[in-house]
């Protein structure tokens, strides 16, 4: 479909992503896959509501999916046309702006990674079953969704796989039902959650439920069985983790957590709404991955729960979980947050100054720098606060704006009611200035 479709793009990042006119509230998926093959059926049932009158409504779907059958509210659509990963419906009769935009969408097809400036993204067939890694315009791969993030809504997904599989998506399991060859698994996510958090693993897994103290977020892993040992170690921590960013950030947003390992290697961790995804390889029986293991774990506020309304604040994700390794590193009582500041400081120093982290372009909006530099803002913050007031403002943000969608200029001005100064020479130095400014001396935090 041309972009004209829409002629103001919803995100500069992302131009041919996210869509006009409604806005989502659910998502009820019912898909078949086969792993030999990598065979994927789908049933997707879309609950929304139209924010204007229009003759045709859009939905993103890779063209690797091939649409059998559309109907909307109820009745077939008139049309439907499915081009450069749009799907294009043409309702039988007009819909007022604020009525019920009902979609059903029948689709079948060999799913893969929608290739862009970012590599591959979304749906990844594994040696032995498969991955979803939709960050940022992935979710297309599997599904046909209003694919931005500042379109959240709740999900039902239900994954009919083989038998021998084990089979996961976001949200709390409420059915495994098994006949004969096949296995039929149910999960229900009532928070809102932003399409590129949405995430199906199947592999052969066993489910491991992690000790923690009673009264404790739940915690589980979802592993092979080669790798118990390795993760037994290597996660021993994770429940202090938890226990240290309830603490710091404010309660832990869902009602679980889970940890999957994969059998295959991974280059970086993956991060989805109550899941982590790790490689085998960062399952060494050393702890050799453990800052990603906060790093993934501090998403679950910074990214799921609070999640961005445009791609250009991705430093509301990365920099506040790049802290979030600092911050346990000091209380695990390994180096301190002031330390690793000042390191990544001197690191970041050596490299080309010449990014712009509250607005990087698409093309480094996952540039290190980003993390680094986001991370290095909100120390030189907490250095300007004092403890006390910087990690009241984290937990005020967090529960101020629960399941919600942020910016940055929101983050900025709640933390201006904790400065008895003005703070815009902060922040024009380390998030809209070039040159890396200089961090103020170790006075309040270390």
């Amino acid at each position: 479909m041309p972009a004209k479709f829409d002629e103001e793009p919803i995100d500069d990042y992302l131009p041919q992503n996210g869509n006009r006119g409604y806005r989502v509230s659910r998502y009820e998926l019912e898909l078949v896959y086969r792993v030999a093959g990598n065979r994927l059926g789908g049933r997707a049932e879309i609950t929304a509501v139209t924010t204007a009158v229009r003759d045709r409504y859009a939905l993103d779907l890779a063209q690797s999916l091939t649409v059998s059958k559309v109907f909307v509210n109820g009745a077939r659509a008139s049309k439907y046309t499915h081009q450069r990963g749009k799907l294009i419906i043409t309702p039988a009769q007009r819909i007022p702006a604020g009525g019920v935009l009902a979609v059903v969408v029948q689709y079948n097809g060999v799913p893969a990674p929608v290739r862009g400036r970012w590599g591959e993204v979304g749906w990844e067939e594994l040696t032995e079953g498969a991955l979803v890694a939709s960050q940022p315009n992935g979710a297309a791969s599997w599904y046909p969704c209003d694919d931005h993030p500042s379109s959240k809504a709740s999900y039902r997904i239900s994954i009919t796989t083989d038998t021998p599989y084990y089979a996961l998506a976001n949200g709390t399991l409420m059915r495994k039902q098994t006949r004969a060859s096949q296995t039929t698994w149910v999960y229900e996510q009532p928070e809102p959650m932003a399409t590129y958090l949405a995430t199906i693993q199947i592999g052969p897994y066993r489910k491991h439920r992690l000790e923690a103290p009673r009264g404790a977020v739940p915690m589980q892993a979802v592993l092979p069985i080669r790798l118990r040992a390795a993760f037994d170690h290597d996660f021993a921590r994770q429940p202090r983790m938890m226990e240290l960013f309830a603490e710091k950030f404010g309660p832990y947003p869902f009602e679980g957590y889970t940890v999957v390992i994969t059998d295959d290697e991974l280059e970086i961790p993956i991060e989805a709404q109550g899941i982590s995804i790790f490689g085998a390889n960062h399952c060494d029986g050393r702890r050799g991955s453990e800052r990603l293991v906060a790093h993934e774990l501090a998403h679950q506020w910074f990214g799921n729960s609070l999640t961005l309304r445009q791609w250009r604040d991705i430093w509301l994700h990365e920099g506040f979980a790049c802290y979030a390794e600092w911050i346990w590193s000091e209380a695990a009582g390994e180096q301190t947050a002031d330390h690793l500041a000042r390191a990544a400081h001197h690191m970041l120093s050596r490299h080309p100054q010449d990014i712009l982290i509250g607005d990087p372009g698409p093309a480094r909006m996952f540039d290190d720098r980003v993390y680094k530099r986001g991370a290095l803002t909100l120390h030189a913050l907490r250095l300007h606060l004092g403890d006390p007031k910087f990690f009241n403002l984290l937990r005020e943000w967090t529960t101020r704006h629960r399941h919600a969608s942020v910016t940055t200029d929101e983050f900025t001005d709640l933390a201006g009611h904790y400065s008895s100064t003005s703070l815009r020479t902060l922040w024009d130095a380390w998030l809209y200035s070039l040159p890396l400014p200089q961090l103020p001396p170790p006075s309040h935090a270390g």
